[in-house]
């Protein structure tokens, strides 16, 4: 699920700010964007995410940026003095006219420009990991809004599924009586005059009935969906189960559209499809 916090504090003479985001994707990809001086935390900052999202890109992000004016008091003035001197005596060997412009002194000042001090590792532990936490209980709090909303769509999908296989259940009993019918049908008009208990016909129906009952794929439909409904409910992790279980589904819709030879049967099974399908789609998102 997609999620963001933020969360800052005053630390050292600067700032801390820790980003927490995330897109959907199936599995857990984490990366953590760290000053180089703070890279062993890493793994601990990595545990943390850990303990609130399952899946889902993540990207964390740990920033310091030092108070406003630090950089004013950063310069080396004796060594862009030097480097100016330097620069005067090779002028002056080479015979060349040697005055300083703006642009020149600024590329010197920042070349010998002494970097703000970053507080150490140990010091900034417990801050950086008080202010990660923040960060995330925001970023948990917006992927359980999603979680809720997506909720909702799960169970309204789920209630049209079952609407859809309900209506193949009432519809699957006639099946064989409405081929029966069309069977005599098609033999009148041919002019072939045959008993109604006639062993062929008993047996050519014998066989459609076999070959169209989908009373053991319904069943199953159904004994997934409710597992389906009860796993939303739960405080399990969710999302591989839940892929196993549309996974199923889908193959029981898929058989029962392939068995029942019947028009209206059909549409119910293309549109419970079309559900089961959009709800595997939401539900890579969830945990």
């Amino acid at each position: 699920m997609t999620g963001y916090g933020r969360a800052s504090a005053a630390l050292a003479g600067g700032t801390l700010t820790v980003q927490v985001s995330s897109v959907n994707r199936r599995t857990f990809d984490l990366s953590v964007k760290i000053p180089g001086d703070w890279e062993s935390l890493e793994a601990e900052v990595g545990l943390r995410v850990r303990g609130v999202a399952a899946r889902g890109k993540i990207h964390v992000e740990v920033e310091f940026t030092p108070a406003k004016g630090r950089d004013e008091i950063s310069w080396n003035d004796a060594a862009v003095a030097a480097a100016l001197d330097r620069l005067a005596t090779l002028a002056d060997t080479r015979r060349i006219a040697f005055e300083p412009t703006p642009e020149l002194l600024w590329q010197i000042a920042n070349s010998q420009r002494v970097a703000a001090e970053m507080p150490s590792a140990d010091r900034v532990r417990p801050e950086l990991l008080g202010v990660l936490d923040r960060a995330l209980r925001e970023f948990a709090a917006m992927r359980a809004k999603e979680g809720e909303a997506l909720y909702i769509d799960f169970i309204e999908r789920i209630g049209t599924c079952r609407r859809h296989m309900e209506a193949v259940l009432e519809r699957a009993p006639g099946v064989a009586p409405a081929y029966r019918a069309q069977l005599l049908k098609r033999l009148r008009e041919a002019g072939l005059e045959l008993d109604v208990d006639d062993e062929r016909v008993l047996r050519e129906i014998a066989l459609f009935a076999d070959r169209c009952d989908v009373t053991e794929e319904i069943t199953r439909f159904r004994s997934h969906i409710d597992q389906l409904s009860a796993l939303l409910k739960s405080d399990d992790e969710m999302g591989r189960k839940a892929d196993f279980i549309l996974q199923e589904m889908g193959r029981e819709a898929n058989t029962i559209g392939s068995k029942a030879n019947d028009l209206a049967i059909s549409k119910n099974v293309i549109e419970l499809k079309n559900e089961l399908e959009r709800v595997r789609e939401q539900m890579a998102n969830v945990e």
